[in-house]
């Protein structure tokens, strides 16, 4: 047995890096992780589980409506 174990990746890094590309220039990746974590907490709070697919769709919808916010303010 081996004492060197290997940090598991965050379970929605793929969604993050996903994300942080699509909404570069617009969003922060802290912001988008922000939003990830909010979907995922949303999506088992309304369902009782959250793949990442829901997880990064609910994401993705949060990301466009701050944009949108961001957008009037401007």
């Amino acid at each position: 047995m081996s004492d060197h174990s290997e940090a598991e990746p965050a379970p929605y890094a793929e969604v993050e890096t996903v994300l942080c590309d699509e909404f570069a220039g617009i969003h922060s990746a802290t912001t988008v992780t922000r939003c990830v974590e909010a979907a995922h907490y949303g999506a088992l709070e309304v369902t009782g589980y959250a793949h990442p697919s829901l997880v990064e769709r609910i994401a993705r919808k949060h990301l466009h409506v701050l944009a949108l916010v961001a957008s009037e303010r401007g």
